[in-house]
């Protein structure tokens, strides 16, 4: 009896660490010439092919003086590499909300030195984890095109995620 009780225990044991992998949460890190970027980055899949991707980020631009808060949603697919293990690329798209907060000295309008920001963004990279921790390392391009509060597509967006996954 006690045997078939640590193989029933064993093996909902095995199947809660297999169902376990679904969720990623870390950090996302981008920068520029003059710009740099940290985000709280949270991933959950859907299925094998599915999963969404959110991210709370702060960015500091020392060109124009802004600082920006914002949350990034991204509905990615992603797809496995069968030639090398564990590693696997994906794509996506998705909204981007924030709050500006400029000097008089950025060329934007509004004197209150506040304003929402909407934009979309597109999402390419690769991700890679570790079978003996649960860890997971993706390398992604993500542009963002802000429609609000002026129109400017933010291209050189490169970012370096390492997330623990549970």
């Amino acid at each position: 009896m006690k045997k078939a009780i640590l193989i029933v225990v064993a093996v909902m044991g095995l199947a809660f660490a297999a169902k376990a992998q679904n969720n990623a949460l870390g950090v996302r890190l981008s920068g520029g010439n003059q710009w740099y970027c940290g985000e709280i980055s949270y991933q959950r899949s859907i299925n094998d092919l599915n999963r969404i991707e959110a991210d709370l980020g702060y960015r500091v631009d020392d060109e124009y003086d802004i600082g920006y808060l914002f949350l990034t949603g991204v509905y990615q697919l992603h797809f496995d590499i069968s030639a090398a293990k564990n590693l696997g690329w994906y794509f996506g798209f998705g909204p981007r909300l924030g709050i500006l907060y400029y000097d008089g000295h950025s060329g934007y309008d509004n004197p209150i030195n506040f304003a929402g920001a909407l934009g979309v963004v597109g999402q390419v990279g690769m991700d890679y984890h570790f079978d003996a921790i649960p860890l997971q390392l993706s390398l992604d391009f993500r542009p963002c095109l802000y429609l609000i509060p002026n129109a400017v597509l933010r291209w050189a967006d490169f970012g370096l995620s390492i997330r623990y996954r549970f």
